[in-house]
């Protein structure tokens, strides 16, 4: 399981090793493991090291050393090196050795930053192409190999700005041009919060990021993750110093261990039984879709409560599925989905409010989400109306895209914009996951998971491909019948945690097996991904 922590949890452990005069020490081997990757990354273009060019952006403080110094053993591998030093508190010592090495530097005193702007905020506008200096090292960024981004770390406050900021959008011009150099972030791409995975522009795209010591949170989480490429992490000593992960992230080791297996002994109740209230005469299409991905993925049975239209459609396409009018107290299951393409329907509505008070594993998604109360803004579940904090609150699994998320927060008197929220999705699903007392699975280019226990998981596993109709519904599908077959083996192995806990990690699971759906780039409806489900199952359970 990959584990991220916040800036201040990551230098809390570096400072015992500082203490005790380690701190040259902790920056050779940031260093080496960047210059490492900066050559993994000419080797997988197809480029020689020696002969290569290499240009580095150099801020102050130790982000800077650590990129001079790595700029120093390419140098002295052959390759041609210049750095832009964005500030006279350029590291003496790393600025030395690099020099020695071969290195060519061209000075820009000027300061890197000035204070925090807005998440999102535009920097003011600069003249395109800087004097002397910097139209020197854009020219030499415009044949480069490779961009390396030494200018903020992890201490860095707000982003680019003045001169730097206008260097930096040429060069953002430069890499997205026909064979642009490849670019690689010391630590972090500069402008972006390690913490909160907030972004202010203007951010270099990586297509790699060296970070040090451990991962940082905002390198999990979006938008900051679309700007970091693959992310390596260098090992510099200080994993024993880590507390709490901040946020957790599930790889396929632990997705081959969490995905349900049937044994000799089960028959169909024990593998699970899943619930489903979705579709209506008017959007039959979402409760095929839900359906079909439920019973993709294996449970005992799935068990349809709706619209005559949608019954019918179901028994051509999913003739195993038990499809009814009936409501949901007259049936049992171990997990319901409600929600999708509900909307208009009294019946469905009614269906979904019962579910939603059975006190069994919910998925609450698309129209299902309107109907949870209103209450004051608070960060104390137990202190919220209308169903905020109640015991069936616990077995909800909330599913909104961040314009849903905005109204559900409406609702209970926070004003939080959708643009706010894709800003800091990170922050909005803890305090969703807060304020209504239930577990929140957040749909964005990184899902993220809260529960109301504090857990996080985010997950990247999906590709573009899946912004489409219907997958939504797909993925509810999928959730859905996850939960029903843990139900009879709750227990996780090796992920201590409640039952809210275990309600975050099987969403993460979903969000997983989901991703996995689309592995190329070839067009894609969400009718074809129930269908590739097995396989996709099959292949992450070895």
């Amino acid at each position: 399981m990959l584990r991220a922590y916040t800036a201040v949890a990551v230098r809390v452990a570096e400072q015992p090793l500082l203490d005790a005069g380690h701190g040259p020490a902790l920056m050779r081997r940031a260093a080496y493991g960047l210059a490492l990757g900066v050559v993994s990354v000419l080797r997988s273009r197809g480029q020689r090291v020696y002969g290569s060019r290499a240009v580095l952006l150099i801020g102050s403080g130790n982000n800077g050393g650590d990129a001079l110094y790595a700029g120093a053993y390419l140098a002295s591998r052959g390759v041609r090196a210049t750095a832009l030093l964005a500030s006279e508190r350029t590291h003496p010592d790393a600025l030395a050795a690099f020099i020695k090495a071969g290195g060519r530097s061209m000075n820009m005193p000027l300061p890197a930053t000035v204070p925090a702007s807005s998440p999102g905020q535009a920097p003011p506008s600069y003249p395109a192409r800087g004097e002397g200096a910097q139209q020197a090292f854009l020219a030499e960024a415009d044949s480069a190999d490779v961009i390396v981004d030494g200018l903020l770390g992890t201490g860095g406050h707000g982003g680019l700005q003045g001169p730097v900021a206008a260097v930096v959008a040429q060069l953002c011009e430069i890499v997205a041009g026909v064979d642009g150099p490849a670019v690689v972030a010391c630590d972090l791409p500069s402008g972006v919060n390690a913490t909160t995975g907030e972004v202010m522009s203007p951010v270099l795209p990586a297509d790699l990021t060296v970070t040090f010591g451990a991962a940082k949170t905002g390198l999990l989480t979006a938008p900051a993750e679309q700007l970091c490429g693959t992310v390596a992490v260098v090992d510099i000593g200080i994993t024993e110093f880590l507390g709490d992960a901040d946020v957790l992230r599930l790889e396929s080791c632990d997705v081959a261990k969490l995905l349900p297996r049937p044994v000799a002994a089960d028959h169909k109740y024990t593998r699970g039984v899943a619930g489903i209230v979705a579709g209506s005469a008017r959007y039959p299409g979402a409760g095929l879709l839900a359906v079909s991905a439920s019973s993709a993925c294996g449970p005992g049975m799935v068990r349809y409560l709706g619209a005559p239209e949608v019954c019918a459609a179901i028994h051509v396409r999913n003739p195993e599925v038990v499809c009814s009018q009936e409501f949901p107290t007259n049936v049992r299951v171990q997990a319901w989905l409600v929600g999708p393409g509900i909307d208009g329907d009294d019946d469905a509505l009614r269906r979904a409010r019962e579910a939603m008070d059975s006190g069994v594993p919910t998925v609450v998604d698309a129209a299902a989400l309107a109907l949870l109360g209103s209450g004051r803004p608070t960060e104390k579940p137990e202190a919220a109306t209308g169903g905020a904090g109640s015991p069936h609150n616990t077995q909800l699994v909330l599913t909104p895209h961040a314009g849903e998320l905005s109204s559900l927060f409406a609702r209970h008197g926070i004003a939080k914009s959708r643009a706010e929220i894709e800003a800091a999705p990170l922050a909005a699903a803890r305090l969703a996951a807060r304020v209504t007392g239930s577990t929140v699975l957040l749909k964005g280019p990184t899902t993220v998971v809260a529960a109301p226990s504090g857990r996080v998981f985010t997950q990247a596993d999906g590709a573009p491909s899946l912004a489409t109709a219907g997958s939504g519904d797909t993925l509810a599908g999928i959730l859905v019948a996850l939960l029903a077959m843990r139900a009879e083996r709750p227990h996780l192995e090796g992920l201590d945690g409640g039952a809210a806990d275990t309600l975050a990690i099987t969403a993460a699971l979903a969000a997983v097996l989901h991703g996995r759906l689309a592995q190329d780039d070839a067009p894609l409806n969400a009718g074809q991904l129930a269908a590739r489900i097995p396989a996709i199952w099959a292949g992450l359970a070895h």
